[in-house]
């Protein structure tokens, strides 16, 4: 099975840094096999900001991931029963995203972890 990485906003903005850490963590991610990471749409509304200048950094390191664009109805559905519990409806897409045996990144993993309690081997990583 192969594993993938998602990203929420938080993991979006922190390896767009271009800083020495988040180098060396696309570096490592590279090198286990889970580059390019994939990135919900949806993410988008929380990282970008809506304006070009401020939004360029993110924007470049979004070119290296797979943004997905539709969200399957199976999928929005699982994530939704996940919601009831705790967390935004992105954090909730970001998970289901995950399923099974993934990685979510982020910058604040309390909600991630609370949603992905039950969820199929989904793994939350702070970065």
């Amino acid at each position: 099975m192969t594993s993938v990485l998602v990203l929420e906003s938080g993991g979006v903005s922190r390896l767009a840094e271009r800083s020495r850490q988040a180098i060396a963590l696309i570096l490592a991610l590279r090198e286990e096999g889970l580059w390019p990471p994939v990135v919900p749409s949806v993410v988008l509304v929380e990282c970008l900001q809506g304006h070009a200048g401020r939004d360029a950094q993110a924007n470049r390191f979004l070119k290296t991931c797979d943004v997905v664009e539709e969200t399957p109805e199976p999928l929005a559905r699982r994530a939704a029963g996940r919601r009831a519990r705790r967390g935004s409806a992105v954090d909730a897409l970001v998970v289901a995203f995950a399923e099974p045996g993934g990685t979510a990144l982020t910058s604040d993993p309390d909600d991630l972890e609370a949603l992905a309690e039950h969820p199929d081997g989904v793994r939350v990583e702070k970065v």
